[in-house]
C-alpha cells in the first residue's frame, strides 16, 4: 500500500521512508528493499568502504533529542542522486552513487572524480530549541468563584500542575513572595533537576511546601506551640525545624533540619493539598541572580520546565525588599529562635516570636 503522505511513493510507511532528501520522501533511516541495484549478496571484498560505513548518533545530539534524527541501527537516511533507482545505473555509477549517498549522510564529500580522500562539510546550524514549558495564566485574585469560568481555568491549572509534578517534572509557580520552582520532594530525579537547571550548589537546602498547618507535624518534630505555627503560617516565612523520617533522604541529606513553607497564596495552598505530598520549593532564577516577580524575568529557564503557572506580577517591584523572599527562622532549639535570612517579613515575625511567645534570639544553626 502506498503511503499517501510520502511524495516518493515508496512502499513503506511515512515514518520509515528513506528517500527524504532527494525525492521528497517523509524521512527515516533504512535503505529500500533488496533490488538489482543494491544486491545484498555482493561479496564483502568488492564493496566500497563507504558503503560499509556505520553512523552513530550520540544521545547528546540536539537533533536526536528533538526528534529530527531517525536512528535505525547504523544507517541514516542517505539519498541517491536523481535517476539512480533500480535498473537505471551502470555498475560503476552504482558504486559511486552509493558512496556519495552515504558520505553525504555523515557530512563528507567524495572530492574530485576518482579521489578517495573525504572532505568534511560544515554541518548545518541546529534549529533553535522551542521552549519546553506550557504557559497557563491564572484568573485574577478574587474572581475565582464556584461554578464560574474563572474557576474552570483555576482548576485546569491545578490539574495540569499536579500531573506534571507526579510525573517528576519541574513546574514554575507563583507564591506570596516570589516566583518559585516546585517539584515532588519524594522524587530524587526531580530534586537533581532543580539543582541542575538553577546551577545551585547541592550543599544549599530546598524548602518544603505544604498545604496545611496540620501537615507540619507529619514531616517535622515540632517544639513550639501550635498557636505559634498558626500565627506565622500561612505567610511569607520559612520555619526551620528538625525533620522526620517521612521525608525523602535525598532531600537535603547533609542536614537533619528542614525549612517549611505554607505560602499565603491560594493557588499554592490548593496545589499542595491536591498533590497530597510535600513539594520541594526554591526561587525561580539562576543561582546568585535576582529573584523573579513575574514569569518574563525567568524566561531563560522555560525550555527546561514542563509548565509555567502565570499568576501575574508579585508585589510592586519597586522596593528592594520585594525580592528578599520569605523570612527564614530557625525554631529547632526549644525556647529560642534564629533569623537565618531577614526576608520581607522580619519585623512582624520577630515581634510575634519575642513579644507573644517569649522566645529568645539565638545564633542560626540552619545551613
Amino acid at each position: 500500500m502506498v503511503s499517501r503522505s510520502c511524495r516518493c511513493r515508496c512502499s513503506t510507511a511515512s515514518s520509515s521512508c528513506w528517500a527524504r532528501s532527494s525525492r521528497g520522501g517523509c524521512g527515516g533511516g533504512l535503505p529500500p528493499s533488496p533490488s538489482p541495484a543494491f544486491p545484498r549478496s555482493t561479496p564483502a571484498a568488492s564493496r566500497s568502504p563507504s558503503i560499509l560505513l556505520g553512523v552513530v548518533v550520540p544521545l547528546s545530539c540536539p537533533a536526536q533529542r528533538w526528534g529530527r534524527v531517525s536512528w535505525t541501527g547504523s544507517w541514516l537516511g542517505a539519498s541517491l542522486p536523481p535517476g539512480s533507482g533500480p535498473g537505471r545505473m551502470s555498475p560503476a555509477r552504482r558504486c559511486r552513487g552509493m558512496r556519495a549517498a552515504v558520505a553525504a549522510s555523515v557530512g563528507l564529500s567524495e572530492g574530485p572524480a576518482g579521489s578517495r580522500s573525504g572532505r568534511l562539510f560544515r554541518p548545518p546550524s541546529p534549529a533553535p530549541a522551542a521552549p519546553g514549558a506550557r504557559l497557563l495564566r491564572l484568573p485574577e485574585s478574587g474572581a475565582v468563584q464556584a461554578a464560574s469560568p474563572e474557576r474552570a481555568g483555576w482548576t485546569e491549572a491545578l490539574r495540569a500542575a499536579v500531573a506534571e509534578l507526579r510525573a517528576g517534572a519541574v513546574v514554575a509557580v507563583p507564591t506570596d513572595t516570589l516566583y518559585g520552582l516546585a517539584c515532588a520532594a519524594s522524587c530524587s530525579a526531580a530534586l537533581r533537576a532543580v539543582y541542575r537547571l538553577k546551577g545551585r550548589s547541592e550543599a544549599k537546602p530546598l524548602a518544603v511546601c505544604l498545604g496545611r498547618v496540620a501537615d507540619v507535624y507529619r514531616y517535622c518534630r515540632v517544639r513550639v506551640p501550635e498557636g505559634l505555627l498558626k500565627d506565622l503560617l500561612p505567610g511569607p516565612v520559612t520555619l526551620v525545624m528538625e525533620r522526620s523520617e517521612e521525608l525523602n533522604k535525598d532531600l537535603n541529606p547533609f542536614t537533619p533540619l528542614v525549612g517549611i513553607r505554607i505560602p499565603d497564596h491560594a493557588f499554592m495552598q490548593d496545589l499542595a493539598q491536591m498533590f497530597e505530598g510535600p513539594l520541594a520549593l526554591t526561587s525561580a532564577n539562576l543561582s546568585s541572580q535576582a529573584s523573579s516577580l513575574n514569569v518574563e524575568e525567568f524566561q531563560d529557564l522555560w525550555p527546561q520546565l514542563s509548565l509555567v503557572i502565570d499568576g501575574g506580577q508579585i508585589g510592586d517591584g519597586q522596593s528592594p525588599e520585594c525580592r528578599l523572599g520569605s523570612t527564614v527562622v530557625d525554631l529547632s532549639v526549644p525556647g529560642k529562635f534564629g533569623i537565618i535570612r531577614p526576608g520581607c517579613a522580619l519585623e512582624s515575625t520577630t515581634a510575634i516570636l519575642q513579644q507573644k511567645y517569649g522566645l529568645l534570639p539565638s545564633h542560626a544553626s540552619y545551613l
